[in-house]
């Protein structure tokens, strides 16, 4: 709660540009201005929370999007910092709806990269050179945060769902759940975890990704506990066969075999100290097996 009022979460927009629909996020009115109950954020973060972690523990992506000038730079931070895609400069019709000429586009920023490196811009005139910069530079500014997305993510996080509106449908159509930040001027209908809270202040911007991100990062973590648990208990119960297990079944074999008789061994003739040899009886009981 302290932190939610830290970073101005519970200031909404001015009365006269409200949605009617984010009446029951509204608390009071305060010089013409909403205020957000701060009680139900709490409990709307714990539901996103929740959402995220069973979503990227089952294996799925989470896609940040947030292009707005106040959230690009904490939705860039958040997402590589917890090893997820982003978009953060511009929403791109078909980003979803149509993923596969998306991958044209992913595939060719590939191809840009490999040809700076490889040097095959070393071939090529300045002009040719400066096209192809161009043309890369654009693809990474708008394609560089899903540029290893293979597949369409298994949930959306949002900020402003008034500037994202393509992004929100593309992913209802997709039936992709979306988290979102909702502020008193958005429709929280069709978000399946709406956030009531402020979607303009860098601080509380910062505040949710975070938060997001760290449901990523716990996730991730419970997967490789996991991992690790399920590796122990198959060394547990998996008997590995060693080279002393193999010797004392030979040993018990060797005595059935003798039925109870001493060794050949003990029978030999001591020789002098200086030709005595330490002897391996388990060597010794191999070989008269």
């Amino acid at each position: 709660m302290k932190s939610l009022l830290e970073s101005g979460v519970h200031f909404g927009h001015q009365v006269k540009r409200w949605d009617p629909r984010m009446k029951k996020y509204i608390f009071a009115e305060r010089n013409g201005i909403h205020i957000i109950d701060l009680q139900k954020t709490i409990q709307a973060i714990k539901d996103a929370y929740e959402a995220v972690r069973k979503v990227v523990a089952s294996g799925k992506t989470v896609l940040f999007v947030g292009t707005k000038k106040q959230a690009q730079q904490a939705i860039q931070k958040e997402a590589e910092r917890c090893g997820m895609f982003y978009v953060n400069n511009r929403w791109l019709g078909g980003m979803l709806t149509n993923f596969f000429t998306i991958k044209k586009s992913l595939l060719r920023l590939k191809k840009l990269e490999k040809m700076e490196v490889d040097g095959t811009f070393e071939n090529l005139t300045k002009k040719e050179i400066a096209s192809l910069g161009k043309e890369r530079a654009k693809l990474q500014k708008n394609l560089g945060g899903i540029k290893e997305m293979k597949d369409p993510p298994g949930i959306l996080f949002i900020i402003d769902t008034r500037k994202e509106s393509i992004a929100v449908a593309e992913a209802q159509r997709m039936n992709i759940p979306i988290v979102a930040v909702v502020d008193t001027n958005c429709n929280p209908d069709g978000i399946d975890f709406p956030i009531p809270g402020n979607d303009d202040a860098i601080r509380a911007i910062t505040l949710f990704t975070q938060i997001i991100a760290n449901a990523v990062i716990e996730a991730d973590n419970e997967v490789g506990l996991k991992i690790i648990e399920t590796l122990g208990d198959e060394d547990e119960e998996t008997e590995v066969p060693t080279d002393f297990t193999n010797k004392e079944e030979d040993r018990e074999i060797d005595i059935e075999s003798y039925s109870g008789e001493a060794p050949e061994k003990t029978e030999e003739p001591e020789s002098d100290e200086e030709d005595e040899l330490p002897v391996d009886v388990d060597k010794v009981f191999g070989e008269d097996n």
